[in-house]
C-alpha cells in the first residue's frame, strides 16, 4: 500500500537527518524522502504532526520464551509488544530450550515470527554445543541457516581454550560474536558487591567479575582478531577498558541494558525482586559512567534484555526469585526519558535504538534512505504514559517501574510498510 506520513520530525541517524518533512512509502520501502516520487498516489495518509518519525527500533537481547517456556511467553504475543513499543526487529539470544545450536530451531523460530508477522526476529546462534562451553557448535551451519551471529547466551565459556577455540572459529566464517563479560566463580551473588549488599545480608558480585573476564576477552581478540560485541556492560571500568580497546583499533562494540541507566543498588531497597537482574544494578558512579559511555559512542546500542517471567517467579525471597525485567515495553520510554532529562540528545537516543544496533549486527536496516525497509516507529515525545498491569502489553509484568510515568507513546509501528500497530487515521 502507497503511503504518506505526512509532518513528523523525521530523525534518520545513519543519514544526518532532523527535519520536519514528509515520508513516502511504496511497496513495503521507502520511495521518497521530502518529495514525492513521480506518479505516486497515496493510498493512505497518516498525519505525524508534532510526532517523531524515525527507523523502527532494534532490540539487541529480547528473551521470547520459545521455544521451551511457553508458559512464560510466546513468539506471537511478545512480538504484539514489541509492535506497541515501536521495536520492529527482535534478536533472540540462543538460550531457548532447545539451545539454538542447530539449524532446525533456527528455522523453526522464523517461521513463527513469520507466522506472528508483528515483528522480525533474529537468532544468534550458540558459540558451544547446548551452550555447555565444552564443544563448539556447527557455527557454520548456523550462519546458513540465518542466525546473526554466535553467542554464549549469558552463559560465559570459563574454559579458556575452548572459547579462543571458538573465537577463532567464529573468524574464519566472518561471523559477529557476543559475549557476556561474566566470570563464572566469581559471579555466583545476588548483588553488586559493596555496602548495600552487605546491609542487606546479600551475596555480592565484584565488578572483577566482569572487568577480569572483559579483560581476558579482549587480549584474545587482540590475538585473533575477531569481531566481538560485549552485552550488557555494567560497571564503570568496564567502559575504560572497552574504550581503551577502540582506541587500539580492536572490532569491539558493546551495549548497556536501558534499566541499567535508572536504576542502582540502591533500588534494592526492601529487597525488590523486580530489581534481581544480572548483571547486577551497581552505583551512581558506574550509572553515570554508563549514560557517559552511550552519549560519547563507547557504547554502540540500548536493548531491553527483555526477559518475561510468571508472577510467581518473583514473589519468592529475594534469593529464590528468578533475575531479569520484562523490558519490551519500556525501552523506548526509558530512553526518551534519558533525553528530556538533557542525559543524550534525542537524535543520539534514536542512533543508539537503531542504526547503532544494526550496524553491530551488519544488516541493513535502521535507516529510512530511499529503497531501505519500511520499518518505522512514530511517536509523541512530550505525551506520558503510567507503566501499569494494564498498559504492559508483554506477557511478562515483572517490572520495577511500574508506577513510573515515562514519556513517548507510541501511536504508529510500521514493519515493511504495513502498520502492525495503530490507527490508519492518524495519531488521536
Amino acid at each position: 500500500m502507497r503511503t504518506v506520513i505526512r509532518g513528523g520530525r523525521l530523525i534518520d541517524p545513519a543519514h544526518h537527518l532532523d527535519t520536519v518533512t514528509d515520508l513516502f512509502i511504496a511497496g513495503g520501502r521507502i520511495a521518497g524522502v521530502g518529495r514525492a516520487p513521480d506518479g505516486f498516489t497515496a493510498e493512505r495518509v497518516i498525519d505525524a504532526r508534532e510526532r517523531i518519525v524515525c527507523p523502527g527500533l532494534i532490540d539487541l537481547c529480547a528473551r521470547l520464551r520459545e521455544p521451551g517456556q511457553e508458559h512464560k511467553a510466546t513468539i506471537a504475543s511478545e512480538a504484539r509488544a514489541a509492535a506497541a513499543a515501536g521495536i520492529t526487529t527482535l534478536v533472540c539470544p540462543p538460550d531457548t530450550d532447545p539451545v539454538i545450536d542447530e539449524p532446525a530451531v533456527v528455522e523453526l523460530i522464523r517461521r513463527r515470527a513469520e507466522a506472528a508477522g508483528q515483528a522480525r526476529v533474529l537468532t544468534l546462534g550458540a558459540l558451544t554445543y547446548r551452550l555447555r562451553g565444552e564443544r563448539l557448535a556447527e557455527m557454520a551451519a548456523l550462519q546458513d541457516a540465518g542466525c546473526v551471529g554466535v553467542s554464549d547466551g549469558g552463559r560465559p565459556i570459563a574454559n579458556t581454550l575452548v572459547l579462543r577455540r571458538a573465537l577463532e572459529y567464529a573468524a574464519t566464517f566472518g561471523l559477529t560474536v557476543f559475549l557476556t563479560p561474566l566470570d563464572a566463580w566469581l559471579g555466583h551473588g545476588l548483588a553488586h558487591e559493596g555496602q548495600v549488599a552487605t546491609r542487606m545480608g546479600l551475596s555480592g558480585i565484584p565488578t572483577a567479575a566482569e572487568t577480569g573476564t572483559l579483560a581476558r576477552d579482549l587480549e584474545l581478540i587482540r590475538d585473533i582478531g575477531v569481531r566481538v560485541h560485549f552485552c550488557r556492560l555494567s560497571s564503570a571500568r568496564s567502559v575504560e577498558l572497552v574504550a581503551r580497546a577502540r582506541a587500539e583499533g580492536l572490532p569491539v562494540t558493546a551495549d548497556v541494558a536501558v534499566h541499567h541507566l535508572h536504576l542502582t543498588e540502591v533500588d534494592l531497597a526492601g529487597f525488590d525482586s523486580h530489581c534481581h537482574v544480572r548483571p547486577p544494578l551497581r552505583g551512581a558512579r558506574d550509572r553515570d559512567a554508563l549514560r557517559s559511555g552511550l552519549a560519547n559512542g563507547v557504547l554502540d546500542a540500548l536493548c531491553s534484555d527483555h526477559q518475561p517471567h510468571e508472577p510467581d517467579a518473583k514473589q519468592a525471597p529475594f534469593g529464590d526469585t528468578e533475575p531479569g525485567i520484562s523490558g519490551l515495553d519500556t525501552l523506548l520510554g526509558l530512553s526518551v526519558r534519558l533525553a528530556r532529562d538533557e542525559t543524550l540528545s534525542l537524535p543520539v537516543v534514536v542512533e543508539r535504538l537503531t542504526c547503532g544496533p544494526a550496524r553491530i549486527l551488519g544488516i541493513d536496516s535502521g535507516h529510512l534512505g530511499t529503497g531501505a525497509t519500511a520499518d518505522l516507529c512514530i511517536f509523541d515525545p512530550d505525551t506520558d504514559w503510567r507503566v501499569a498491569p494494564d498498559t504492559l502489553h508483554s506477557r511478562g509484568q515483572n517490572s520495577p517501574f511500574l508506577g513510573w510515568e515515562l514519556p513517548g507513546r507510541v501511536s504508529h509501528t510500521l514493519l515493511e510498510g504495513r502498520v502492525v500497530y495503530g490507527d490508519d487515521r492518524g495519531p488521536t
